[in-house]
């Protein structure tokens, strides 16, 4: 008999409208899964997919509305302390220190035992997940990876018979979810815990999991094919990339999904063609030019010499970037990866001239970089889109600022245009409030390319994403660049995204005193493809210099 299982699952969610009986969305349809004690099984779930309700229902949060649920054979009712759930937001007591909030869970399962007896289990728990030094601390000071470690520190310490982790790491930077998986898979190997994990990272699942199965997109989500993960334990990042067993698997995974969001994706409509003006940031006449002038030194299209950043602390001045040197060429793609606090941010900050620098200079086409400009077109993780505003209207704000020399209606053209490039055609006119995470970036994405700037400027993306959005959003932008070859620097945590973006990929040591670490140069042929990269010979060796530079880094991060 299984430990867990699903029998033809069924979840739907309406509204009422009036008395006419309402409009129903059926997000789970007819879910079977058998899950044996102590196995570790990953869904790969993506936005939109119901992960978020499978998970739910199994912890008894959501009742079906068909089928049932399982565990040792008792049908699943309730919520129930025998499942421990960590979903992505952390959901503490804020008034509550870590011990306070590992606590209640710890005084609610065990109420019999001696006060001493719970005090020293809760401190188990802890100390289980690294938190030992800030048992005092409230969740305001804690960093996002803390205030998740406690949060699986208190499902654990409900001692459950399953434990349910939803995206728990999603929202954490690359350096901290690494070690949190480390100390997942340590607990696993531990207490043998039956897990299910809900996860968007293909990485994440194949370096934890047993077995990993897909959750196609909803509406009507169900379980697609399953992959069987049989390599030993523990998994080494770096040791695993030689393997061509992790390699084959690992391919066969994301072309399963590249083929579940082939099958979703609406064709993309060229829409109106692009009108042959160009920006007052390319060129002093108006109407007439339709070329924008040469660069003046295309080799050294950006140049950043010993630019340096200091922040006052109160225990003195802290430099976060110590002499960064690199020159850009023109029409250059340019990939900045690091762990979090490197610095990278701060970088692409103050090319952007959003931050001051404390010494050094940056040059762009020419021209010193001293303040804010429309040559230089951002898209932040989050893209800041005014919410009362059609997707038109918020990438129109910008070309009316670098267009004012032409008419209304080439602007209107130039907006329909990215919007069109993008995939947005047909959602011009709905509000940003309106669309969806994946629709505000590409709305983003399409405002920063309709400025026609000199250099853009992209601070991780697609870091808030799904998987199978952010791949498609990689596609878009790599599409849109080759069309325009405009000179683009990358901020990312992503090895997969950095290779697959840029000619050269520029890694920055540890902060602080951060600096350029090593340049590697990436000589794989465009037009680029996901699965195109995946089967190039090189790929491999390129994924282990940085994955390489990267375990370099965290260990002399450790020693420090």
């Amino acid at each position: 008999m299984p430990f867990l299982e699903l029998k033809n699952v069924s979840k739907s969610y309406g509204r009422s409208s009036g008395g006419s009986g309402g409009q129903h969305t059926e997000v789970l349809s007819g879910v079977n899964l058998q899950i044996e004690e102590g196995e570790f099984v990953a869904i790969v779930g993506f936005s939109g997919s119901g992960k978020t309700t499978l998970i739910s229902t199994i912890a008894g949060l959501t009742r079906p509305d068909s089928g049932e649920i399982l565990l040792k054979g008792k049908p699943v009712t309730e919520a129930g302390p025998d499942r421990g759930v960590v979903f992505q937001s952390y959901s503490l007591m804020p008034w509550l220190s870590v011990f306070g909030n590992v606590a209640l869970a710890v005084d609610a399962v065990f109420p019999r035992l001696a006060a001493q007896e719970r005090r020293e289990k809760t401190l188990e728990y802890i100390g289980m997940v690294g938190l030992s030094h800030a048992v005092d601390r409230k969740p305001a000071e804690l960093s996002g990876g803390m205030r998740q470690r406690v949060a699986v520190a208190r499902a654990l310490a409900m001692s459950p018979e399953i434990l349910l982790l939803d995206e728990p790491l999603s929202a954490l930077d690359a350096l901290t979810r690494s070690r949190l998986q480390d100390e997942i898979e340590s607990i696993w190997r531990q207490q043998r815990k039956t897990v299910i994990l809900v996860t968007n990272d293909v990485d994440e699942a194949l370096l934890l999991a047993d077995r990993i199965i897909p959750l196609l997109p909803g509406p009507r989500a169900t379980l697609g094919r399953e992959f069987k993960v049989n390599f030993a334990r523990p998994r080494d990042r770096t040791t695993i990339n030689h393997s061509e067993d992790y390699q084959h698997l690992r391919a066969q995974i994301t072309q399963y999904l590249l083929d579940i969001g082939a099958s979703q994706a609406a064709q993309v409509q060229d829409g109106v063609p692009l009108p042959e003006v160009v920006p007052i940031t390319a060129s002093k006449a108006a109407r007439s030019a339709v070329t924008a002038r040469p660069a003046e030194n295309a080799d050294k299209f950006v140049e950043f010499y010993e630019v340096s950043k200091v922040y006052p602390t109160p225990k003195g001045p802290l430099t976060v970037v110590d002499r960064f040197n690199l020159d850009i060429r023109k029409g250059e793609f340019i990939s900045l990866i690091g762990h979090s606090g490197c610095g990278k941010s701060t970088v692409l900050s103050m090319i952007a001239g959003l931050n001051d620098l404390s010494s050094g200079g940056i040059v762009l086409d020419g021209k010193e970089v001293i303040s804010a400009g429309p040559d230089r077109g951002v898209v932040f993780q989050a893209p800041s889109l005014l919410p009362w505003l059609t997707a038109r209207e918020n990438v129109a704000l910008g070309v009316e600022q670098v267009y004012p020399h032409v008419g209304a209606s080439e602007r209107r053209d130039i907006v329909d245009y990215y919007l069109a490039r993008v995939g947005l055609a047909d959602a011009l006119d709905k509000k940003a409030s309106e669309l969806s995470n994946g629709m505000k970036q590409r709305v983003g994405l399409a405002r920063a390319f309709a400025l026609a700037p000199k250099l853009l400027l992209l601070d991780e993306p697609f870091g808030m994403l799904d998987a199978l959005t952010r791949w498609d959003l990689q596609e878009v932008l790599m599409d849109v660049w080759r069309r325009n070859r405009v000179t683009a620097i990358c901020v990312t945590h992503d090895v997969d995204e950095a290779i697959l973006l840029a000619d050269r990929v520029v890694m920055m040591t540890n902060g602080p005193n951060a600096r350029v670490g090593r340049i590697m140069q990436v000589d794989l042929p465009r037009p680029r493809t996901r699965k195109a990269l995946l089967e190039h010979p090189k790929y491999y060796e390129y994924r282990e210099e940085l994955l390489t530079f990267l375990a370099d880094c965290d260990r002399e991060h450790k020693v420090a």
